[in-house]
């Protein structure tokens, strides 16, 4: 059994697809169905069933899924080991973030990345958690910083640290209102709300927390971006419910203010998502380390400062 084969197996029964497999590998989907199907004839199995959706796993497919992963793993740490014997170090990764935390997070990674990893290649994607899990499962991320997953995160193949939680602070132009008082839940839901639409995280924050006392918000525009939020809000378009980060690194920021919203408040997980499926080498875990150390620390200096 060639491992190259099995590699081409595992990741379209995952994505139960040829083509989303093809880009994840950067393989030609005609050579990747070629090489699973002489697979099939090696082992005298049909492995995949193929229909206009895409693929499903037969039994022979699911039997050889589950142990596939396990030699898969054992090959990558092998490799890995063999490469430390010849004294090779470094890896490349690649992690997703929210824009309201790139700004202050890069730079501090990138330091601790070339003090600690002077070998590994760190690239940054920002974007909303909704479609950096998507990332994740298609191998684009390697791991992503994502505000609060649903439940069934794990369930769908991603395994979640918990960073810290964060205060969402209703961010409004200075001078409309009084900026010393913390927004009660009734006042918050009477205030005209620029928000990302449905289902982010914080939008979704906002509705179930409101829901819970027999309020709903006020949706005055949907924006899927940070940065043109924070250019609505400070254009009088509405206010916005986001992190203290989104406003300390916003170019608007001397024009804007962040009202604490009264307790309970709101608040929301950071978590540091990885693919179940992905392997978890030695120097995969070190990466992920100082990701999570760094981040904290990030964090925590500027609730303190």
């Amino acid at each position: 059994m060639d491992i190259k084969q099995l590699e081409y197996f595992v990741h379209v029964a995952e994505l139960s697809s040829f083509t989303r497999a093809s880009v994840v590998l950067n393989v030609a989907q005609p050579a990747l169905s070629r090489q699973v199907r002489l697979l099939e004839v090696e082992l005298r199995q049909n492995l995949l069933i193929r229909n206009g959706r895409g693929v499903t796993t037969t039994e022979a497919g699911k039997l050889l899924l589950e142990h596939g992963r396990g030699l898969l793993h054992q090959f990558a740490i092998t490799k890995e080991e063999l490469a430390r014997l010849r004294g090779a170090t470094g890896s490349n990764i690649a992690l997703g973030m929210p824009p309201s935390l790139s700004r202050i997070l890069i730079v501090p990674l990138i330091r601790q990345f070339r003090a600690a990893l002077p070998g590994t290649v760190l690239s940054v994607c920002e974007g909303l958690s909704t479609a950096m899990q998507e990332s994740l499962l298609n191998g684009r991320l390697d791991a992503a910083l994502l505000y609060e997953l649903p439940g069934n995160a794990m369930a769908s193949g991603v395994e979640i640290t918990q960073v810290c939680e964060e205060d969402l602070f209703l961010i409004e132009l200075r001078g409309s209102s009084n900026a010393t008082a913390p927004v009660v839940l009734e006042e918050l839901a009477q205030t005209p709300l620029v928000i990302p639409s449905r289902p982010n995280a914080m939008r979704m924050k906002v509705e179930t927390r409101l829901t819970d006392v027999g309020l709903v918000p006020t949706i005055a525009l949907e924006i899927d971006s940070v940065s043109s939020l924070l250019d609505l809000v400070a254009d009088g378009a509405g206010s916005a419910v986001l992190p203290i980060n989104a406003l300390l690194n916003s170019t608007h920021a001397d024009r804007l203010v962040a009202r604490p919203i009264s307790p309970p408040g709101l608040r929301m997980r950071l978590v540091l998502a990885v693919s179940s499926h992905r392997p978890s080498t030695r120097s995969h875990q070190s990466i992920l380390d100082v990701i999570l150390q760094t981040t904290r620390a990030v964090l925590h200096g500027r609730e303190t400062a």
